[in-house]
């Protein structure tokens, strides 16, 4: 199976042909025929649940696998077709939620309503051409374990989110945020830092 995908990868021809054939080219998610067969390659673990309402855009030639009794709740939109989506163990993710890969969520994440994760973004560079016509880029998204994301939130290409954070709500977080502190606002900057020593939270005075 390896090696029919890099065959595959290798002749932009033949690449082009199997895309269509899983891809269609307006809707831009699986065809129906494709989407028939989730239940053999999407992974779950014990007591998991994808609600019913969910839109799952999932290829099989990436990885969505969700752990043992995560949500994902109603209303949420699942996209792996340019990156895998790996979720923990006993992670929620909200209503209304959009998720495109590739990301990495740990255990124990609780992500509140609408929130957006996305790590694509589209190529703009040349003004000559259409933006729609340019492709895009992806830079991996990564949440630590024990992690709440506050509603509203939007968390950009290429973040990686430690343990232990919260984002306030309505927040847009473009650069990490370190382990054990809170961050909010737009742009998301860090509000307090749990000290070790004292083992208190400290506001951050700005």
């Amino acid at each position: 199976m390896s090696r029919i995908k890099e065959i595959i990868m290798e002749n932009p021809r033949l690449k082009r042909i199997v895309l269509d054939m899983m891809i269609h080219p307006v809707k831009i998610r699986p065809r129906f025929w494709l989407r028939l067969f989730q239940f053999l390659y999407i992974k779950r673990g014990k007591g998991a649940v994808i609600c019913r309402s969910v839109r799952c855009d999932i290829v099989p030639f990436r990885k969505f696998q969700i752990g043992r009794n995560t949500v994902v709740e109603d209303f949420t939109v699942v996209n792996n077709a340019v990156g895998d989506i790996i979720i923990g163990d006993n992670t929620r993710v909200g209503i209304g939620n959009t998720l495109i890969g590739p990301a990495k969520i740990g255990n124990n994440v609780i992500i509140a309503q609408h929130v957006v994760i996305a790590a694509l973004n589209h190529v703009y560079m040349d003004v000559t051409t259409e933006i729609v016509n340019q492709g895009v880029t992806t830079a991996g998204i990564v949440i630590g374990n024990d992690v709440w994301i506050g509603a509203n939130s939007t968390i950009l290409a290429g973040v990686h989110i430690g343990e232990h954070v919260v984002i306030g709500a309505g927040s847009v977080v473009t650069k990490d945020i370190p382990s054990y502190c809170v961050a909010a606002g737009n742009p998301a900057q860090v509000v307090k830092r749990y000290d070790q020593r004292k083992e208190q939270w400290i506001r951050i005075e700005r």
